[in-house]
């Protein structure tokens, strides 16, 4: 078996693996990532793409922003669409002058890989059968297979990165872990699509047909959502008839129009929260989705992730440092805090913009108050903007 000793080994080069690996450079930790995807396959993901304030000021610190300070869209605020009518709700007067930045999480992680390996890091892409082992001891390893070979990798801590879908979690006995998860009764039908965005900014719109999103990926293409059921059947949404739903769910009372274009990609993502306590044991650490699922309403999937990385970098040069511990024996309890919040934004923004199947009048009357009043209060629109922008 082929050994490779490090400081810190990291299962899954996705955000947090590779932003972790980053900033431990920097702090003059040594760390070795191994993924099970392949290079092409992990910088083609596509993923949601809006940045918090704290997120950017990261990876601009990082020194890793070059192509984010030139292709991202910087957006100061969001449009809210309800009974035809747009309310825009303006961050930089709410927030002391924060924004938001719309810049794909791949064209994230295609940076983050190529700063990686530019300063010599080690990422080991396509492996098989990752285990890892001696969590309770000073030295555990993380195993795999690379080209047919075993290897191990011999480390003080591991980090897992590796997603909702990892081996990470499920490697931690049976008891020590709570799970609290929350599935919602619709999902939403996503498209890229080759045409330019029709606002400046995201417009989130309530509609008795269903909720629908407009975001983009570029100035040149528009990423489109509608509400519909989590099992939906794809061959039964042509291309007429998705911009048929967007058009009617977006429409307002100006005579503003959604513009159209060929759709390049289409898909049915289900909506989940999900957190798991603690996000440690022994000395292996979880990351980002491995810990944690947002529904993608609130913004907040891949900000939670460089928000864990961030205390669990500062644990860890702690450690490394002075031989203090106590960083990180408070890593979940620190993190904790600011996801469920985030939870609980996400859910709030989740429940108040779709249309809730089997809801009654009542609840959907109390619905469009609430839309009102979001819209109508300072107050209200303060406590939306500093959430979406980041705590």
């Amino acid at each position: 078996m082929k050994k490779q000793p490090t400081q810190v080994g990291v299962v899954g080069a996705g955000p947090a693996g590779l932003l972790l690996s980053h900033l431990l450079r920097r702090a003059g930790i040594e760390s070795i990532i191994v993924e099970n995807c392949t290079r092409e396959y992990v910088e083609g993901r596509i993923r949601a793409g809006v940045l918090e304030q704290g997120t950017v000021d990261t990876i601009n610190e990082a020194g890793l922003g070059s192509r984010m300070q030139v292709e991202g869209l910087i957006h100061r605020g969001i449009e809210i669409r309800f009974n035809g009518n747009g309310h825009r709700i303006d961050f930089p007067s709410l927030t002391g002058g924060k924004c938001i930045t719309v810049y794909g999480q791949h064209e994230v992680v295609k940076d983050l890989i190529k700063a990686r390996l530019d300063h010599g890091g080690e990422i080991i892409f396509d492996v098989r059968d990752v285990s890892v082992h001696g969590l309770e001891s000073e030295h555990p390893a993380i195993q795999y297979k690379s080209n047919g070979e075993e290897c191990e990798i011999s480390c003080d801590f591991i980090a897992g990165c590796d997603g909702f879908h990892g081996i990470c979690r499920p490697s931690i006995p049976k008891g020590v872990l709570t799970a609290y998860e929350r599935t919602y009764p619709f999902g939403w039908l996503g498209i890229l699509a080759e045409v330019a965005p029709s606002s400046d900014e995201l417009i989130y719109a309530h509609h008795d047909r269903g909720f629908a999103l407009l975001s983009m990926r570029s100035p040149e293409i528009s990423r489109l959502y509608l509400q519909c059921e989590p099992d939906e059947d794809l061959s039964k949404w042509p291309d007429d008839r998705i911009w048929e739903e967007l058009q009617a769910r977006l429409r307002d009372h100006s005579g503003w129009r959604l513009k159209e274009g060929p759709v390049l990609q289409k898909s049915v993502t289900g909506m989940r929260s999900f957190v798991v306590e603690p996000m440690q044991f022994g000395r292996m650490f979880l990351a980002g989705d491995s810990a944690h699922i947002v529904p993608p309403t609130g913004a907040k999937g891949m900000n939670l992730a460089v928000s864990d990385v961030k205390v669990l970098t500062a644990a860890l040069s702690a450690f490394y440092r002075d031989g203090s511990e106590e960083l990180l024996q408070s890593y979940s309890s620190t993190c904790l805090r600011r996801i469920w919040k985030a939870q609980r934004f996400s859910a709030w923004m989740t429940l108040l913009l779709h249309k809730i199947p089997g809801q009654c009048p009542f609840d959907d009357r109390r619905q469009l108050a609430e839309l009102d009043y979001v819209t109508s209060s300072k107050a209200a629109a303060t406590t939306l903007a500093e959430n979406y922008v980041g705590l």
